[in-house]
């Protein structure tokens, strides 16, 4: 697995996630289209492991909170940043979504969760704001943001 490679999995998902409006709603439609169980899923959850691995996913930061951004917004991902970050039992900084945020979870550990979410999809509207928070374990988590936009607070 390469970057390229990479880019041309999650293609499949950019371009379906580009044709719908970023609302809760939005992961009900996600795990409908590409379920947990799904085949798209699997792989692009194997492919983050497999990266990761290799050193050239989540290539920053220290054990428990390892993190990057893989993909800068860019027309093949229909203008979608790809970030990915490795994290274990952690509330991280806050930070804000200023048009939004879709991220897949891939618990590790049994029972992880991120912001009391399993394995699966969860999406942030435009202007919502949290910590990210993974609970009972590790967790590696995919997400998107509309032209890469996010804010950190201070």
């Amino acid at each position: 697995m390469n970057i390229e490679m990479f880019q041309q999995l999650i293609t499949v998902v950019t371009d379906f996630i580009a044709e719908q409006p970023l609302e809760p709603a939005l992961a009900q439609a996600l795990n409908q289209q590409f379920p947990a169980s799904s085949e798209r899923f699997t792989r692009i959850e194997a492919a983050c492991h497999a990266a990761i691995a290799a050193g050239w996913m989540c290539s920053q930061g220290v054990a428990g909170r390892r993190f990057g951004r893989v993909i800068e917004p860019c027309k093949e991902t229909a203008g979608f940043s790809i970030d990915v970050v490795d994290l274990t039992n952690i509330v991280g900084p806050h930070h804000r979504h200023p048009l939004g945020e879709i991220c897949m979870i891939f618990p590790i550990t049994d029972g992880a969760k991120f912001d009391d979410e399993g394995r699966g999809w969860c999406v942030y509207p435009p202007g919502s704001a949290h910590r990210p928070t993974v609970t009972h374990g590790e967790a590696v988590i995919l997400y998107m943001l509309p032209n890469g936009q996010i804010e950190f607070s201070q």
